[in-house]
């Protein structure tokens, strides 16, 4: 399946393919006020379709994870990082377009603890 996603205003947008299986809502300092979903896919499956350089970027804690915002709205529709040898992107979910959380298998993960 396809999914486009992105901010608020527009200025970040990507399409990512795959399956939406469970999804994580993690309770860490981060993710928890931020009211993340994220749904890990690996990097090659999320295309930008807007440039990178629109993008922000915040890292924290072991800076291995590259939480890409936009400068303007503020929203965060995805990140990038590793899984061991593999890139992978965690994609907001609440970010793409026909996806309604109610429907998703929701995994609480405990990021506070690590």
């Amino acid at each position: 399946m396809n999914y486009h996603g992105g901010c608020h205003c527009g200025r970040i947008a990507f399409d990512v393919e795959g399956h939406i299986g469970t999804v994580n809502e993690c309770n860490c300092s981060h993710c928890r006020p931020k009211g993340y979903l994220l749904w890990f896919v690996p990097r090659e499956q999320l295309q930008l379709r807007t440039p990178e350089s629109d993008m922000s970027t915040y890292t924290f804690n072991k800076h291995q994870i590259r939480h890409h915002f936009c400068p303007v709205c503020g929203v965060a529709p995805f990140a990038d990082g590793r899984k061991g040898d593999q890139p992978m992107a965690a994609v907001n979910v609440r970010c793409l377009e026909g996806v309604d959380p109610a429907d998703l298998d929701i995994r609480q993960v405990d990021g506070r603890s690590f």
